[in-house]
């Protein structure tokens, strides 16, 4: 864990809640200082400069050492950087370019000019810091939230403490008020209020019950759980939300890149031009020495490229940092960048746009047979079927409190459904296309429902169809909002699915998407994401599932489902939706737009301050102080402009 990471720990965990078994490691000092050291030194400087500067008409000799302080007290920290940046890589930077000029200033006696440039310097720098360490508490908040034991709940009813690490899939465990639980899983017993907002984003706790999934570092509220672990130690949603945080802090984008690769070149070239404006004009234009000096002084602190080494960084940590407390995480700043130019947005269907989950939607007797005895009988006809079709009809049943009794005999027809005895005759349930004998009626109810998207299943006794049932994926209720909120931006919307043609058009009718592609392996979701590429511009997939991987990779942006999604979707994507909420997407395209218009801001304020205060140096109209408040001032204010992105 880098240091960076260590210096919020406690306050995530104060902001988190606490667990017994993880005690407070760090002094409430120490971690003061850690966050606020910085700009706490800068003030001292500023300080100390203020008191020199009054002294220094009457107590000359007392003036001289306050600035000395001031200088190590404002300077350390900078300087340490810069000759580390020096010592390692053989580089200049900016921080040993303010240091010399500050050191240059007081050279030829103009002590109070070089401290306002060391006491503004290191207010920046604090502020940059600042920055960064806002991002990543908001990031790496988590880092700390897992407990390092749970109760393991045994067969003889005891608890047992043990390492989170030793817990397999299927084990249950005990989780009491206030604790953090250790594992995804589902609950068995009990009922709480869950804070999951280190993991989804949601600012009120969600309220859970017995089948309820639940994610590990989630904070249990005054209800006991049992819950059953589905995912444990590196599998679980924590850890792969950890791996992608890791991602995000190392990948920086090409803006970023380009600057400092600037940045080298550029220090080396302001040093060389100072070092000819102490030289040449004294010999050329008959300045003399300490005036030369000190306009070298001048360029050195207006030309230096402070404020356009922090136009971007801080405006994308703070992107990363609002987008990861709305529940959107990024693995980097690459994909904010890339998510501004996005004009097609392509959504997967199944456990994307809808829930996944089949639920009956219409059910109809035939003959004497009325709806609830059709359910009846093939609710316990399904029971001890495994496919989707016939657990969703089991759970409707059960729904409507029907009492449900097991058949004999079941026999699973692959692709097309079941048979079993059940109430002394034989039955039959599955796609119409097992029963050739449908009627005109049967044919057109079964046609109707299919035109709507939703999945007909026919039942049969005694070689008579006495019902039809028909089952959907509901659509997300957030999901027609996304499109609505996508479309209001400009933005094209597609749906990519394996689904066939009338039920993908259903869907699409119902959530607003005007291209609706169907039929699709995963091969050919990737050459649709191409072909859009190339005629309707930048695109970003949606995807949850295995299959859906493929796109995300070759999409200029993949978007997963965090809660819901596979392995796969999630190491594959850029950005993880992490409460699996739609309507975040257009929140993180927006995201995507602020930072790139910012950015924009800064890098072009930064350059029209230094162009002014070099031709104003030039010109001989600008004096050291104003430079230096100039020049640090306008560093200040384009990292203030990227700090509005944590709004």
């Amino acid at each position: 864990m880098s240091a960076s990471m260590a210096m919020w720990k406690n306050e995530g965990i104060e902001k988190m809640g606490k667990t017994p078994s993880q005690p407070q490691k760090t002094s409430d000092l120490s971690a003061w200082f850690k966050r606020h050291g910085e700009m706490a030194a800068a003030l001292v400087s500023g300080g100390l400069i203020l008191l020199a500067w009054i002294l220094e008409d009457r107590f000359s000799a007392m003036a001289i050492p306050l600035y000395l302080i001031a200088y190590a007290a404002g300077g350390f920290v900078k300087a340490k950087e810069g000759l580390a940046t020096l010592v390692r890589e053989k580089e200049l930077d900016v921080n040993l370019l303010m240091l010399l000029a500050a050191i240059g200033a007081a050279a030829i006696g103009y002590w109070t000019e070089g401290g306002l440039l060391i006491f503004i310097f290191s207010v920046s720098g604090a502020l940059e810091t600042y920055t960064m360490a806002k991002s990543e508490r908001d990031l790496s908040a988590l880092m700390e939230m897992k407990p390092d034991t749970a109760r393991l709940y045994t067969e003889t009813g005891e608890e047992k403490l043990v390492p989170v690490e030793e817990l397999q899939a299927g084990d249950r465990v005990v989780v009491k008020p206030g604790e953090r639980i250790p594992v995804d899983g589902i609950i068995r017993e009990g009922g709480s209020a869950v804070n999951q907002a280190a993991i989804t984003g949601e600012s009120l706790p969600v309220d859970k019950c017995a089948g309820d999934d639940v994610y590990a570092g989630t904070v249990n509220g005054s209800g006991s759980l049992i819950v059953e672990a589905k995912r444990t130690g590196e599998n679980s949603l924590f850890s792969k939300i950890i791996r992608l945080i890791e991602e995000s802090r190392t990948r920086v984008p090409k803006s970023q890149h380009r600057i400092d690769r600037l940045e080298k070149g550029y220090a080396k070239v302001i040093l060389l031009a100072t070092l000819l404006l102490i030289v040449l004009p004294p010999v050329l234009l008959n300045w003399s020495w300490t005036e030369s000096l000190y306009r070298a002084m001048v360029f050195l602190v207006v030309a230096s490229p402070c404020a356009l080494v922090a136009s971007i960084m801080p405006a994308i940590l703070s992107a990363i940092s609002n987008g990861a407390r709305k529940g959107v995480l990024f693995k980097s700043g690459i994909q904010l960048e890339a998510l501004a130019d996005i004009q097609v947005v392509a959504f997967d269907k199944t456990g994307t746009l809808t829930k996944g989950q089949l639920q009956v939607t219409d059910w109809t007797g035939y003959g004497e047979m009325n709806g609830e005895e059709l359910l009846q009988a093939a609710g316990s006809i399904e029971t001890l079927s495994e496919h989707p079709v016939g657990k969703a009809i089991v759970e409707k049943a059960k729904q409507m409190n029907l009492p449900l009794t097991r058949p004999s005999g079941l026999r699973a027809m692959s692709g097309w459904g079941v048979e079993a005895e059940y109430d002394g005759a034989l039955w039959k349930i599955g796609k119409p296309g097992m029963f050739p004998s449908m009627d005109g009626t049967i044919r057109q109810d079964a046609a109707r429902l299919e035109r709507e998207g939703k999945t007909v299943v026919l039942a049969e006794k005694a070689g008579k169809i006495v019902g039809l049932i028909a089952l959907r994926d509901e659509i997300r209720p957030e999901a027609c909002r996304a499109i609505q909120q996508l479309k209001r931006m400009g933005i094209q919307v597609a749906m990519l699915t394996g689904d066939q043609r009338i039920t993908a058009e259903a869907i699409g009718r119902e959530a607003g998407i005007d291209r609706v592609y169907s039929g699709l392996l995963p091969e050919d979701k990737v050459k649709k994401i191409e072909q859009l590429g190339q005629t309707a511009g930048k695109v970003a997939m949606i995807g949850d599932g295995v299959n859906d991987a493929p796109a995300l990779a070759v999409a200029h942006v993949g978007i997963a489902m965090g809660g819901a999604g596979s392995d796969v979707a999630l190491e594959t994507a850029d950005v993880v939706l992490m409460n699996d909420d739609l309507e975040k997407v257009s929140h993180a395209i927006q995201l995507g737009k602020r930072m790139k218009r910012v950015v924009k801001q800064n890098v072009w304020f930064a350059l029209s301050v230094i162009v002014l205060l070099i031709t104003l140096n030039f010109s001989q109209a600008v004096s050291l102080p104003y430079g230096v408040v100039g020049h640090e001032g306008s560093t200040i204010l384009v990292i203030l402009n990227g700090l509005r992105l944590l709004r």
